[in-house]
């Protein structure tokens, strides 16, 4: 009669790892069945003793992936009291990479998962930008982190996407005189919301370059003197009303503002940012 084999995965975080070995080992002895038991988050000596004692020797492998020295021990040791092999999933990797690199590793539990974490509220940040870019939806001003405020060429887009990349959920409204600002912003909190102006000159230079890029005549009115002050004074009549932060871009960087409005969320919010 075939012996039924249990398989203990065993893991500081969520175990998927060790799981993904035991049952591709496994898999490798298509006479056998097994049975895979896996316990994540495991940190506390008492649960792991309990588990060695249900564990019945001859029909037990422990695999086991955890960064801790202590829980690494005691697993060892529990198992070689039991004469129950334990396999350990992790330190041979990580003892070839400390021997190439030179210093030791980190060994903080579960660090893969907080990796993983940031970078899905990173694409989810990325793709709010789209979504509500260019005030395509005002009900993205509610849900955001930041909003953007500003006529056109002050660097709205651009800041998103940057912002995006650091977690925050943004959101951009361009002001156009002709077009009534959506009530939402006045709803909003004021410190979320980003007043971004430019000196005329500059607008100017940056618009006429568009212009070209898009076939476009120089005469064009978006381009003109009389055009963009008119703009800019409508948007900073706007501001003042929202009573809003307000960055001067003309002379910076996309990574200059950027570190400007995150050292302006941390004073107004401290970690309750996003």
């Amino acid at each position: 009669m075939n012996k039924t084999l249990i398989l203990y995965v065993l893991s500081d975080s969520i175990g998927e790892t060790g799981e993904l070995i035991a049952r591709a080992a496994a898999k490798q002895f298509i006479t056998e069945s097994y049975e895979i038991r896996k316990y994540p988050f495991i940190s506390d000596e008492k649960e792991i003793r309990e588990i060695f004692d249900e564990a019945v020797t001859g029909e037990s492998i422990f695999i086991y992936t955890t960064v801790l020295t202590d829980i690494k021990n005691l697993i060892d040791e529990l198992g070689k009291a039991k004469n129950i092999p334990t396999i350990d999933v992790m330190s041979p990797p990580m003892k070839s990479i400390e021997n190439v690199l030179g210093y030791a590793p980190k060994r903080e539990a579960g660090l893969i998962r907080r990796i993983d974490e940031d970078y899905f509220k990173k694409v989810e940040a990325v793709e709010f930008a789209v979504k509500y870019d260019d005030g395509k939806d005002p009900r993205g001003i509610e849900k955001a982190d930041i909003c953007l405020i500003g006529i056109s060429r002050t660097s709205k887009t651009p800041l998103s996407m940057y912002l995006a990349n650091k977690n925050f959920k943004v959101v951009n409204v361009p002001l156009v005189p002709e077009i009534s600002v959506p009530d939402e912003l006045y709803k909003k909190d004021q410190r979320r919301i980003i007043g971004l102006v430019a000196d005329a000159k500059k607008l100017i230079e940056i618009r006429t370059e568009r212009l070209k890029t898009l076939g476009l005549t120089n005469s064009a009115n978006y381009a003109s003197v009389d055009r963009i002050q008119k703009e800019l004074e409508y948007s900073m009549e706007i501001m003042m009303n929202l009573n809003c932060e307000i960055i001067d871009v003309s002379t910076r960087a996309i990574e200059e503002t950027a570190s400007i409005i995150i050292e302006y969320m941390e004073n107004q919010f401290g970690d309750k940012m996003f």
